[in-house]
């Protein structure tokens, strides 16, 4: 389908569904089609982060959604209709991606929009895709949907949040690595998310946050900020993301030497970069969250495995085609499993055009248990329809001989926390 590219034309999405039928090369693919009403295509339209600091996040968002789309269409598309992807670069910029959700509904007669990830274009698109009644699926971690800032027409039910995720990282932290943490992140909404969720949480294990560092997200070296690490730091937690994080670990581990208090990181600072890269040596023993584990773990599941084949991830979370290509595998997933939800929604809905978006809407809000699955390959998670926010398992890993080992598995449990809005209160 092309989704490196600005917009995918319905001739390639079409030659697409043409390729790979499972057991169909007898008979055309459009067979499969031809109990439907229409064999119109379903249109999602894709807000893809092709450039700008999320440009990484982007093109492995773009090769999973692409390969999301292929399975749901060997297997005979939603509602009998095969699935077309409509891809638009919003630049990582809020006010593009306002405007990419405008072109979905008037230009591209798009059915649902869908993957944004940094948190700032979904706060500055999500009002948009609310007035224009779009549903919008949003694949973020951002506290910025279950906290009631958005709308109901915003849901994010195939990735964790943010407050989800650090609430259960902390036991694992106070417990194993320190109670004086040094926070290190950057300076816009989803780091601001960190920064107040984690604070409270390691403070209700017992700790204390000793200090704040706030770094713009556009920076390209920060050797400057680490001076304003406290001493007596027992704990350094990071997150980082932009084409600079393989510079930002680099330059944390050329200021402390041998020295280095334990390190405890969101794998954000290092998606997309090979653990093995010279420079990188010091990180070994050190821990990161995983949203999903980068590596093949010694427990892979059969569905995981299947992912991995169907997006072109091999064991070390590489590109099969090239071994410097590294994935961001603890998040891409989410475009997967966002996928897959959309479709069940549209099912259940018995969707059949932009007139069954409320109902879509109803539909999702429906779900509760998602079990471990082709689906779900990252886990079993629990949606909830007041807040349209899903919570799962969350996954410790330690680097060992430069690969992450995984050492720590959350329960679902771990990850709630009270509602604060109930979106199906609000008009539709």
């Amino acid at each position: 389908m092309g989704t490196d590219k600005s917009t995918t034309s319905r001739r390639g999405a079409l030659k697409t569904l043409g390729m790979g039928a499972v057991g169909a090369a007898s008979m055309p693919l459009w067979a499969r089609y031809t109990h439907a009403q229409s064999a119109e295509p379903i249109r999602i339209g894709f807000q893809q982060h092709s450039t700008g600091i999320g440009a990484a996040y982007g093109r492995w968002y773009g090769r999973t959604t692409e390969a999301a789309a292929r399975i749901i269409n060997e297997a005979g598309g939603i509602n009998g209709r095969p699935v077309e992807i409509i891809a638009e670069d919003d630049g990582t910029d809020p006010k593009r991606g306002a405007e990419v959700v405008e072109k979905f509904a008037t230009q591209h007669g798009c059915d649902v929009a869908f993957g944004t990830l940094f948190s700032h274009v979904v706060i500055g698109s999500a009002p948009r895709a609310g007035e224009l009644k779009m549903p919008y699926f949003v694949v973020s971690e951002g506290h910025h949907v279950a906290s009631g800032m958005l709308n109901r027409y915003t849901l994010q039910p195939g990735i964790t949040d943010v407050k989800s995720q650090v609430q259960a990282m902390a036991p694992y932290v106070s417990s194993n690595l320190g109670k004086k943490v040094t926070m290190v992140f950057p300076d816009f909404a989803f780091g601001h998310d960190h920064r107040d969720f984690f604070t409270a949480a390691i403070q209700a294990q017992g700790g204390e946050v000793l200090e704040h560092i706030a770094i713009p997200p556009t920076e390209t070296s920060f050797t400057k900020y680490f001076p304003k690490i406290p001493r007596d730091t027992e704990v350094l937690y990071h997150v980082m993301v932009g084409p600079a994080v393989l510079t930002f670990v680099k330059e944390l581990g050329e200021f402390f030497g041998p020295s280095a208090p334990p390190l405890f990181g969101f794998i954000d600072s290092l998606e997309a970069v090979d653990i093995a890269s010279p420079g990188l040596e010091f990180l070994d023993g050190t821990y990161f969250w995983e949203g999903n584990p980068r590596y093949a773990q010694a427990d892979q599941s059969e569905h995981d495995k299947f992912f991995r084949a169907a997006v072109g991830v091999d064991e070390n979370g590489a590109s099969v085609s090239d071994a410097k290509d590294i994935s961001t595998y603890a998040h891409m997933f989410g475009c997967w499993e966002t996928l897959h939800i959309i479709k069940a929604g549209m099912e259940a809905a018995g969707y059949g055009g932009p007139g069954d978006r409320a109902a879509l809407i109803e539909a999702v809000e429906a779900m509760t248990d998602m079990p471990e699955s082709q689906a779900h390959p990252q886990g079993a998670k629990r949606f909830n329809g007041k807040t349209h926010q899903v919570f799962g398992h969350q996954y410790i890993s330690q680097v060992q001989g430069g690969k992450l080992v995984k050492v720590h598995t959350t329960s679902i449990e771990d990850t709630l926390y009270p509602d604060e809005v109930d979106y199906t209160t609000q008009a539709l």
